[in-house]
């Protein structure tokens, strides 16, 4: 969790799904050492007063609030029940959640203070959303983008991404501990197609603008529109610095309609990253981006995390010591110095 409070409710998805779906019970507790739970902090969620619930495909939803006591930063663990059947269907899940998922065919143990170790997997199944209410008042953050702000490079169940290391910098500002940030990263995904999960131009409104208390958009993408158009075969796929813009110029008009701040971020280095997703022609694309996104003022703000991640010797590689060696992913340094970058003057006044 980025904050903490005295209430909290979990959103389940289907959006995926090509079949209604049902589940239940669901659990959450405060997280233990690994599949453990800590005694005595379990609480059972309800969906309209029961304790399963049938999620139409392409549909997703918000449990009843539980008085739960969350602190900030604090992890915590929640347990679904799927009932077995015999169906083959798609499922929804997050491919890239750097949390460990404990997985048991031995029955309901979503109540269990020691988790079976049956399997382990690193997707997160369903869960989406978990949002925490409190005396006080509270606002969001929303960090959207691809597998950089998903937290790829880095180690499972560490929260090292750069959207950890913002939250845990906001923590420490008594004046901003009440911001919460929800890291809307999805690996692989683009702007301007869908592909790995829908296009950021087609689900912005779900995962930034429409998150409770939203008032601030980090957007930090683009770089698999420009690497992605290396191997295209269909002609709609090859994409030019201008289509890029004109997709973030998109996304900023939804922002500001909403009256939501969109502060850009321009797009790290990938040299290195192996052709032809890294290509002299993505390359100057790379650059022309971002040259736009610093100087055409078109965000609220811009964060450069080119810059600061950036080998001054070869400015189209990564520093070695922020990279995680694939060349397209910082490490756990990477991302806290990108953390580092942002302006946090711009979260003390309210938008």
């Amino acid at each position: 969790m980025s904050v903490g409070g005295s209430e909290l409710r979990v959103r389940l998805s289907n959006l995926f799904g090509n079949v209604a779906v049902t589940l239940g019970p669901v659990h959450v507790a405060l997280s233990a050492k690994g599949a453990d739970t800590v005694p005595g902090s379990d609480h059972t969620l309800l969906f309209d007063g029961k304790s399963t619930v049938t999620i139409a495909k392409g549909a997703s939803v918000l449990s009843d609030p539980v008085q739960m006591d969350v602190k900030a930063l604090q992890s915590l663990a929640v347990s679904i029940y799927a009932p077995a059947d015999k169906q083959d269907h798609a499922s929804t899940i997050h491919s890239a959640g750097f949390a460990t998922a404990y997985i048991t065919e031995s029955g309901d143990a979503t109540a269990a203070v020691r988790f079976p170790r049956e399997e382990t997997s690193g997707n997160r199944f369903f869960l989406t959303d978990v949002e925490v209410a409190g005396a006080s008042t509270r606002r969001t953050l929303v960090a959207f983008g691809d597998s950089i702000t998903d937290g790829v490079g880095t180690k499972a169940d560490a929260n090292e991404r750069w959207p950890d290391d913002l939250a845990a910098r906001l923590q420490a500002d008594a004046k901003l501990s009440s911001i919460g940030v929800a890291d809307a990263g999805i690996s692989g995904n683009r702007i301007l197609h869908d592909g790995a999960g829908p296009s950021a131009l087609t689900r912005f409104d779900r995962d930034a603008l429409d998150q409770p208390g939203v008032h601030w958009i980090i957007l930090l993408e683009g770089i698999n529109d420009i690497g992605g158009s290396g191997y295209a075969w269909n002609a709609k796929d090859k994409i030019s610095a201008q289509q890029v813009i004109d997709g973030m110029k998109v996304l900023i008009a939804r922002a500001h309609a909403r009256h939501v701040k969109i502060y850009g971020a321009t797009l790290t280095p990938y040299g290195g990253a192996g052709w032809p997703y890294h290509s002299a022609a993505g390359e100057k694309t790379r650059e022309a981006v971002n040259a736009w996104i610093r100087h055409s003022g078109a965000f609220d703000g811009v964060v450069d995390f080119d810059k600061v991640i950036r080998d001054p010797a070869a400015p189209e590689r990564m520093l070695a010591a922020y990279d995680s060696g694939d060349h397209l992913h910082p490490n756990s340094a990477g991302y806290r110095a990108m953390a580092n970058a942002v302006n946090l003057s711009w979260f003390t006044a309210k938008p």
